[in-house]
């Protein structure tokens, strides 16, 4: 059977991967029915089909008829007219992606590879039935998928926790990514992080001015569940709203700028070195009110990936879980919607979107707790592949009426699908108007230009 890309099995780096659902099930055999009888007249084989514009308009519609219908908008005719495809899953503004990634093949050694395997086999288990082979997520491989193969018009490049050692993917090796990127693509293309983790110390705090002047990084990005058990975490990691390790970093960001923090937060797992507890987004709003001042992007908003339940609507007097903690923080700590609280969508959106209700909650509730120019597109490009069948779903999905009545969620309209996509990020990050044009598939021949001189320039860099 041919498993299109969105819906191949789903899981994280907490969770063994779950097998597939009734639903799941359903759609999948929907989808067959359609290969079998669209993809000949076509001309199309069964894998090409699975992975034209078509096959995700046919994915799409599956998922939607598993799940009751309303969430995916995308008519029967775009299966098999491209044009209808294109119309339905197309869009004119910008894609700007503010969480992608990629590694150093040289540097795949040691935990911090061996954890990031783990994870990428874990969370994509028919991507990376093997171990993962480090080329395919290479510098040469992020360019091609991220620009080369979809609409995204700005990357944000980031990396994963770990001491510069042991990291797959060192601040100097982000820069000279973007420094090759700005030769061939043009300048601002490519923003990027400093990866700070502030619980090493204060040496650690004072490296922070040498990178703001050698690698002018667009934000800072923390790990707060990663580091050894602290005076406020036991089981390991450390809190943004922490006296001795949170506030003292930020501070240094004030004094330094650029004024944005990315935390991670939710999609905690068995990360070597990391503690849980610490993941949670409970911390984010008391940070955000005592420094109003600086931007903190959320990255997963706080989403935890559950096997045995689905997030549905908040509840004021339950105990919070996922996404509910960042809510609860926001309303408790007076962070109102429209404020200097971002949430973030990487591997969010792509763990829930076959979980269509799920999403419809997750999206309403972010709505209602950050506003509509508070969310911000990411995808964690190159681990899941290319990331255009995700734009596709995302252009194409709805909150249902009945979920708009019933809980008082906003409407999910083309103009704020466009904002989450790019311009919102763009409003934050400054990103110029000459950047903000979608991107036509010839404007993109680029990316495998520039390939061998990103693998040189990130080595090099290490």
């Amino acid at each position: 059977m041919i498993i299109p890309p969105l819906l191949r099995r789903r899981s994280s780096d907490e969770y063994a991967p779950a097998p597939h659902t009734r639903a799941d099930h359903s759609a999948l055999g929907r989808f067959a029915e359609v290969v079998g009888s669209r993809a000949g007249p076509l001309g199309l084989g069964p894998v090409d089909y699975a992975l034209d514009r078509r096959g995700t308009a046919a994915t799409l519609r599956a998922i939607d008829a598993a799940h009751g219908g309303g969430f995916f908008d995308v008519g029967p005719e775009a299966e098999v007219d491209l044009a209808a495809a294109e119309a339905a899953l197309g869009g004119r503004a910008a894609v700007v992606d503010v969480q992608t990634h990629l590694v150093d093949p040289a540097r795949w050694i040691g935990e911090g590879a061996a954890a990031l395997d783990g994870f990428l086999r874990l969370v994509d288990p028919d991507r990376w039935s093997e171990p993962v082979d480090p080329r395919a997520i290479d510098a040469a491989a992020w360019a091609s998928l991220v620009f080369g193969t979809s609409e995204t018009a700005v990357a944000l490049l980031t990396s994963t926790p770990g001491t510069p050692e042991r990291n797959v993917l060192s601040n100097p090796q982000i820069a000279a990514a973007r420094e090759v990127v700005d030769r061939y693509a043009g300048t601002g293309r490519v923003l990027t992080h400093a990866i700070v983790h502030p619980n090493l110390g204060g040496e650690e705090l004072d490296r922070m001015a040498d990178w703001s002047a050698t690698l002018s990084p667009s934000g800072w990005k923390c790990y707060t569940l990663w580091g050894p058990p602290t005076r406020a975490v036991p089981g390991g990691g450390w809190f943004l709203d922490d006296e001795e390790i949170g506030y003292p970093f930020l501070e240094r960001v004030r004094a330094l700028g650029p004024p944005i923090v990315a935390s991670h937060k939710g999609i905690s797992g068995p990360v070597p070195g990391a503690g849980p507890e610490s993941a949670s987004p409970r911390d984010i709003g008391p940070a955000a009110r005592a420094f109003r001042d600086l931007s903190f992007v959320v990255y997963h908003s706080g989403y935890e990936r559950n096997p045995d339940g689905a997030e549905g609507p908040y509840d004021p007097g339950a105990t919070p879980q996922g996404v509910d903690r960042l809510v609860r923080s926001l309303a408790e700590s007076g962070i109102a919607p429209g404020a200097n609280v971002y949430a973030e969508l990487g591997s969010t959106w792509y763990l829930m979107l076959r979980r269509p209700e799920e999403a419809a909650h997750v999206l309403g509730k972010l709505l209602l707790a950050v506003g509509p120019d508070r969310i911000l597109w990411g995808t964690d490009s190159v681990w899941y592949g290319s990331p255009q069948p995700l734009i596709d779903a995302f252009r194409a999905f709805r909150i249902p009426e009945a979920f708009q009545q019933r809980w008082g969620y906003p409407a999910l309209t083309s103009d704020i699908t466009d904002r989450i996509l790019g311009a919102n990020a763009a409003a934050l990050y400054g990103v110029g108007a000459d950047r903000l044009a979608a991107v036509p598939p010839a404007g993109r021949a680029w990316a495998a230009n520039a390939a061998p001189e990103l693998r040189r320039a990130v080595g090099r860099a290490g």
